[in-house]
């Protein structure tokens, strides 16, 4: 069985609205109370409370039983996080107390809603919401949240029987991610950066200096406090929707696709950081490995080292600096230095049999029973 998330918006009455931004702020309250009592408690006894002892703690509250205990359920998931990151030698805080901009959602997770040509809501009523899509498997919970543009969401996550994927067999390819074109295929082909954040830059600039010119707490500041979440929405999107299509079209015209295992945290810490981030790699590696597993295909990471300054003809080693953008080596290989790239990274993907994994390379490859593949960390070299 496997889980899956749906997301549709909803589009509550101004009265049912304010019934959600009161959830919100019951949440937040039984959260600060949890937060409290926990730390008192722990003085007391040097041990956190218990899940049935935060529960008892919810009773009483407006809200749905189920949604309030939700709650509780969190914060013991983030103390039980907090222990083993200590335990494990890493830095780690307590939870931290929530003003009402920090709590941007609620959840039921069993019961307490019926999803119908409406959404009904247990304590808020039915809501229209636009189901533009049909839920497979059975619904198991529901998170209702609000976005800083002040629009509502109903994500339900559905549990479904895994769906027997015939591995598609077709043509392989090696993908270079870059800035100055947004990828490179081993085959030739060039796909433009769109550069979202540069294109809407002056707009965000402008209202974000519109913001900072209003007075603190009054109506215009929340005004213009929305049209930055509206303008940052926009962006989002944007470069969602072009994410998305690009890996639905790499998984129909490809059956095997090899990219690097890129440490996009670190390299977002660089003078690049602005122009990597806005090509947002790491979510598009997500799209397409997930997409892959649905279509049958497989997706392989390697490693990046020396992709560009080894030449993918003759294997000699040439260092460039990002400047040079060419590639020449003296076995009269010319070419532009992405493209040597992706050659390079499809042929370390591909090293002896055709479509395995390469010797002694890190690689993110795994198969089902049924032959389709799953995308999932692997660095053992071959036998």
């Amino acid at each position: 069985m496997g889980m899956r998330s749906w997301k549709f918006r909803i589009y509550p009455s101004r009265q049912q609205e304010n019934l959600l931004d009161s959830h919100l702020i019951e949440c937040k309250n039984i959260w600060n109370l949890l937060i409290e009592h926990s730390k008192k408690h722990y003085e007391e006894t040097k041990r956190f409370p218990t899940r049935r002892q935060l529960y008892l703690l919810t009773k009483g509250t407006p809200l749905f039983s189920q949604v309030a205990q939700n709650v509780a359920d969190r914060l013991a998931k983030s103390m039980r996080g907090m222990v083993a990151r200590k335990r494990a030698g890493m830095k780690a805080g307590f939870p931290r107390f929530k003003p009402i901009e920090r709590m941007k959602s609620f959840a039921y997770p069993q019961f307490g809603f019926r999803l119908g040509g409406k959404l009904d809501l247990s304590g808020i009523g039915a809501v229209p919401i636009r189901k533009h899509r049909e839920i497979q498997g059975k619904i198991k919970t529901l998170t209702i949240k609000r976005f800083p543009s002040r629009k509502w969401f109903a994500i339900f996550t559905s549990e479904m029987e895994e769906m027997r994927i015939t591995k598609k067999h077709g043509a392989s390819v090696g993908l270079d991610l870059g800035i100055e074109h947004f990828a490179y295929t081993s085959d030739g082909e060039i796909i433009e950066n769109p550069r979202h954040l540069r294109k809407a830059e002056e707009e965000m600039k402008k209202v974000q200096q519109e913001l900072s010119s209003k007075k603190k707490g009054s109506k215009n500041r929340r005004k213009a406090k929305l049209k930055v979440a509206l303008a940052h929405e926009k962006l989002v999107n944007r470069r969602r929707d072009f994410l998305h299509k690009l890996s639905r079209k790499l998984v129909e015209k490809y059956s095997f696709i090899a990219m690097e295992n890129l440490n996009t945290a670190g390299m977002a810490r660089g003078f690049l950081a602005k122009s990597i981030l806005d090509c947002d790699w790491a979510e598009f590696s997500g799209m397409l490995a997930y997409k892959a597993e649905e279509a049958g295909c497989e997706v392989v990471l390697v490693n990046p080292a020396n992709t560009t300054s080894e030449c993918s003809n003759c294997g000699l080693v040439h260092k460039k600096s990002l400047a040079e953008r060419w590639h020449k080596c003296a076995c009269g290989a010319s070419m532009h230095r992405d493209l040597n790239a992706a050659i390079n990274i499809l042929k370390r993907a591909t090293a002896g049999t055709a479509g395995s994994q390469a010797c002694g390379e890190e690689t993110s490859t795994s198969y089902k029973d049924n032959g389709a593949s799953v995308f999932h960390e692997a660095g053992s070299p071959c036998l």
